[in-house]
């Protein structure tokens, strides 16, 4: 089928009326763009962190974590195939662009209503950058509850008992960190650093803490097999298992792009930086957070039985 938009052959080059081959650059290529893909999903695995908050975590969270990933899935696929095909821009356009889904608006409404449309995406942006702030004040929260941050962090709002010391303190020491990028590099590369390296930062930390989940997962199945569980996965064990192959997959293509491989290894400092707090001083003053006191009293029993 012929599709009027600019296309891409194995060359790279482009083809302004269509007929390109399905995949120019093969599986291969299909592996190399996995870094890029997660920002398609990337923090849905933030959304737990909401159980607190919510009526009825039982029920509430699975629906909203199901509905969350398939409305990922559904845009996630507009934007590939629908934009892909607008008349005017094409897959080779589209490569190198820094707003897919407005350069599509433009191809179709023109300027005037693309940027209208534009500023409807931009209370999406917002929205999502206060689903973060809010998910980074309850990362931090839980880490200093349970004492691997000072516990200072971990102080609640005196009436609405909300953590306002971690989303406060993380706010001010992310800004303090762009700001310093930012006048010490120049705006130029500052940008560059942060819109590069910063931000795939994020990618390489979300793909270990996959890893990490998926391997939790397991082995809660294997040692405590029926602990209740209010949502089980349909997947199982084989789901965990192909989490790990495909975040492995996705941090290998990670350091095989310098560009990535910047933003890995400023993340494996900040891991060895907390590791080394954790070794000096967090593990002498351990908290025990309900989900510690948990797996605690979970191994003591799992050793009791055996």
């Amino acid at each position: 089928m012929d599709i009027p938009a600019g296309g891409v052959v194995e060359g790279g080059a482009a083809l302004t009326d269509g007929s390109g081959p399905f995949l120019p650059k093969g599986f291969q290529g299909v592996l190399a763009a996995m870094p890029f893909a997660v920002w398609l999903f990337l923090a849905i695995e933030q959304l737990p962190l909401a159980a607190e908050e919510s009526v009825d975590p039982k029920r509430d969270m699975p629906k909203g974590i199901i509905a969350g990933i398939f409305t990922l899935i559904i845009s996630a696929f507009m934007i590939l195939w629908l934009n892909a095909s607008v008349a005017g821009i094409g897959s080779y356009a589209l490569s190198s662009s820094g707003e897919p889904l407005l350069d599509g608006f433009k191809a179709i409404y023109g300027d005037g209503i693309a940027k209208m449309l534009a500023l409807v995406a931009v209370l999406g942006l917002v929205a999502s950058f206060h689903t973060i702030i809010f998910a980074k004040g309850r990362q931090i929260y839980s880490l200093s509850r349970a004492g691997y941050f000072p516990s200072g962090l971990s102080i609640t709002h005196g009436n609405r008992k909300t953590p306002h010391v971690a989303m406060i303190a993380g706010s001010i020491i992310a800004l303090a960190v762009m700001f310093v990028l930012w006048f010490v590099l120049g705006s130029e590369q500052g940008a560059a650093v942060i819109g590069g390296t910063l931000l795939n930062m994020a990618v390489f930390g979300a793909m270990f803490s996959y890893i990490m989940q998926a391997l939790s997962y397991i082995r809660l199945r294997k040692i405590l097999p029926n602990i209740e569980r209010p949502y089980r996965s349909p997947f199982g064990v084989a789901g965990a298992v192909l989490t790990i192959l495909i975040a492995v997959v996705t941090l290998y293509f990670q350091l095989t792009d310098p560009l990535y491989r910047t933003g890995v290894v400023w993340v494996a400092i900040w891991f060895a930086a907390g590791i080394l707090y954790f070794a000096v001083a967090g593990r002498h003053k351990l908290i025990l957070s309900p989900e510690e006191e948990f797996a605690l009293n979970a191994s003591v029993d799992t050793r009791s039985a055996h």
